[in-house]
């Protein structure tokens, strides 16, 4: 069976609801419609669901084209409007600088009054994507390896969306992608290379819509992956750089790695 696409998720708000999409358009910085945006405490600290679970259940769209965002909350209230951007901001993005600037109007009250503390929403002004620069443009995960671990966790199966990956594939065996680090894949029109895993944290264990902390992933994980030779520890998942920009569509093939052949026409440098 050909490995394909099975899955592609987004959310433009970073913490907030992942949202199924049929396609994602990548370039060197990543799916643009894609965690563009982040929120900060008053010391200018990036929040995440870490801590903050409620964010979970705050489902974001965007607009790069029209520079129009949407935030839906969970008792039905909607807000829409223009990105209108404010002040230079410079935030601490896992205790590193990151440029930004404050996004203005009625958002960051919305978000503060919803999950019960004061936050701001501004916008990422790096390239690349704002997690992990342009060297984790995209993140892939397989259906094989969800699997395993909804064995390991004697759950009849795990949602995907704890993971919070961009790509998700079926058609490989469990965990098969680790082996991918340091090779070239082709994923629809897309040429990335592999460049880590993905270690874990405590976010993972929220349920995905609720936040609710509802499985000790990270217990889990370590379980049976703490000490395997990984970029990063208990690991779950790989990340990459765009190397030739492209779409990726669900269904689209998925090609290179490790025992199949190279991608045509891509200089792996």
């Amino acid at each position: 069976m050909p490995a394909t696409v099975t899955a592609l998720s987004i959310t433009p708000v970073k913490s907030t609801q992942l949202r199924r999409v049929q396609e994602i358009r990548l370039d060197e910085a990543g799916v643009r419609e894609n965690r563009r945006f982040f929120l900060i405490d008053d010391q200018g600290a990036m929040v995440n669901a870490t801590h903050v679970g409620a964010l979970n259940t705050v489902v974001s769209t965007y607009s790069d084209a029209d520079r129009r965002l949407t935030l839906r909350f969970p008792d039905g209230r909607t807000l829409e409007d223009d990105v209108r951007l404010g002040e230079h901001v410079l935030t601490r993005f896992y205790g590193q600088p990151m440029p930004a600037r404050a996004v203005l109007g009625r958002w960051s009250q919305a978000i503060s009054d919803h999950v019960g503390k004061p936050l701001r929403l501004v916008e990422a002004g790096a390239t690349g994507a704002v997690d992990r620069g342009a060297e984790g443009a995209i993140t892939l995960i397989s259906r094989a390896s969800l699997e395993r671990l909804a064995e390991r966790a004697e759950q009849p199966s795990v949602d995907a969306r704890r993971f919070r990956m961009l790509v998700e594939i079926d058609g490989v065996a469990a965990h098969e992608e680790d082996g991918w680090v340091g090779h070239v894949l082709k994923v629809g029109e897309t040429v990335l290379r592999a460049r880590g895993h993905v270690g874990r944290c405590v976010i993972t264990s929220r349920h995905p819509e609720t936040g609710d902390i509802d499985l000790h992933t990270l217990k889990i994980l370590g379980g049976y992956r703490r000490n395997l030779d990984t970029t990063e520890p208990i690991a779950f998942g790989i990340y990459g750089e765009i190397l030739r920009p492209g779409t990726i569509r669900l269904g689209d093939p998925v090609s290179g790695g490790v025992g199949v052949a190279e991608p045509d026409n891509v200089d792996p440098g």
